[in-house]
């Protein structure tokens, strides 16, 4: 699936770096929304120190689309100054069905699509899951805590459908890509049921995020990553690039999963990205670490994301 007319190699292919280890409450109970410009310079001085010349602002991080028009040229300027751009927004945790926000959460949605289309990036990640409860807040990892389930509903299948459809006309509408995150327990929580969804919104600008290090992580049997990616392969857009470490007890049933860098996971990057290569893809990826300095394993990742694509 081409996504720019630009030939895209291991040199000039964009690669994000996540702001998911930046919170948006600072220590002093500040929210980044109102931060000074000195603070935001101050935290993309880190990106670029790591090497980065794109950046996904993360709405876990900043909300773009929230800012005033005066603000959202500041943040720009400083962007530029930086010499980073953005091809891309992840948003986080504000599913469109979500039983209380859902509403809202559309309606930001499409804040975000237009906020989008204004800086130039080209595609946009919504995904279905809901806020953390408290005890994936408690937890390491809050993976390993059950978290709130799409329900078994055709109705509010329907309805998700039906949302995602009316995003997907609006992303054509302004020329931005949409790439739903596959995350467990939602409708786009296993490779054949996100295809199902993703073929019954049947929207050009509608494809997969294909994440499924958001779901090899489980400590639960899951299908194997390989057979995940040739399922989702031909659907794949703007792409979370994350892994795990997975073990496997066969004799007790044990299952234990924990952050690795991407060459050393259990999912092979090399093989997923020739699936998806096979099926044209040509969007961005980016660059995930949860655990201790996640730049810096992000900044890893993204050189062995350029040592592996195309010359």
């Amino acid at each position: 699936m081409s996504r720019t007319t630009t030939k895209l190699n291991r040199h000039n292919w964009p690669i994000a770096a996540a702001m998911i280890q930046y919170p948006n409450i600072l220590p002093d109970g500040s929210s980044v929304q109102d931060q000074s410009p000195e603070g935001w310079a101050a935290t993309l001085a880190d990106v670029t120190d790591a090497g980065f010349t794109e950046i996904d602002p993360t709405d876990s991080w900043l909300r773009l689309a929230d800012l005033s028009p005066a603000r959202l040229d500041t943040f720009l300027g400083l962007i530029r100054d930086a010499g980073l751009t953005i091809p891309a927004i992840s948003t986080s945790r504000r599913s469109v069905i979500d039983p209380e926000r859902g509403d809202e959460f559309l309606e930001y949605c499409h804040r975000v699509l237009d906020t989008a289309a204004k800086i130039g990036a080209k595609e946009v990640s919504f995904g279905l899951f809901y806020p953390l409860n408290e005890a994936q807040k408690k937890a390491l990892w809050f993976w390993t805590a059950q978290g709130y389930s799409s329900p078994d509903d055709p109705a509010t299948w329907k309805k998700a459908v039906e949302r995602i459809r009316e995003l997907g006309r609006h992303a054509e509408e302004v020329g931005v890509g949409i790439s739903l995150e596959m995350y467990e327990d939602t409708y786009l929580g296993s490779a054949e049921s996100a295809v199902r969804f993703v073929q019954d919104v049947d929207h050009p600008s509608v494809g997969l995020n294909a994440d499924l290090g958001n779901l090899v992580r489980l400590h639960r049997p899951v299908e194997h990553w390989a057979s995940m990616m040739e399922k989702v392969a031909p659907f794949a857009r703007y792409w979370h690039a994350k892994n795990y470490f997975r073990t496997e007890d066969a004799t007790t049933g044990m299952i234990v999963t924990a952050p690795a860098p991407l060459e050393f996971g259990v999912i092979s990057y090399r093989a997923a990205i020739r699936m998806a290569l096979a099926h044209g893809f040509q969007s961005a990826f980016l660059c995930e670490h949860y655990g201790g300095d996640g730049l810096s394993v992000s900044a890893t990742n993204r050189e062995y994301l350029r040592r592996i694509l195309p010359q």
